[in-house]
């Protein structure tokens, strides 16, 4: 029963720390990765598409981002949604081709960044911290419903603060090498 739950609280943690690194994996650091505007919102053809689904996104060279789209009508929407977005990054278009040049990143704006990382790591620790709750108040009802001893109840609370120590330890560990290579000049 217990061993049920843990599973659960497992999985939940690890897509928590999965959905921290593609967040993470998309904010800037000065240098051009494709994984900056993939999943961007683009309004085309009466729906909402990511990005990586109507073109090729490649990055040729450290500060440079160019956009393929596969159909020569949605170029105008791609330009509008990344003047739209939060990325700071003017699109210039070349026929049927969308260059992104990456600026270099301002001190300021580098502390910025770190800023928002903190926010994100702290909004999935919360989330770790959530499935923990949810998770204990399992045990505990299971303990009190007598499906479980209280031997049992405790190893399995002991299980998940461990689980849920390793998770938080990795998102540090993600937060940190983040952080060092957003403040990389």
């Amino acid at each position: 029963m217990t061993t049920q739950q843990l599973d659960v609280a497992k999985n939940k943690m690890h897509a928590a720390v999965d959905i921290l690194q593609k967040d993470l994996h998309a904010v800037r650091t000065g240098r051009a990765s494709p994984g900056m505007v993939e999943n961007l919102a683009i309004e085309y053809a009466g729906s909402t598409l990511a990005l990586k689904q109507l073109g090729q996104i490649t990055a040729p060279d450290a500060r440079m981002l160019m956009v393929q789209p596969w159909d020569p009508g949605s170029v105008t929407a791609i330009e509008k949604a990344i003047r739209n977005s939060d990325l700071s990054i003017a699109p210039q278009v070349d026929g049927r081709v969308i260059r992104l040049p990456i600026p270099a990143l301002t001190e300021e704006r580098r502390r910025d960044i770190v800023k928002l990382v903190h926010r994100r790591v702290e909004e999935a620790k919360i989330a770790v911290r959530n499935v923990r709750r949810d998770a204990l108040e399992g045990i505990r009802k299971l303990e009190k419903d007598s499906q479980v001893s209280q031997d049992e109840s405790r190893r399995a609370q002991t299980d998940l603060q461990k689980q849920t120590d390793a998770a938080i330890a990795q998102i540090d560990q993600i937060s940190k090498k983040k952080e060092d290579e957003v403040m990389a000049v």
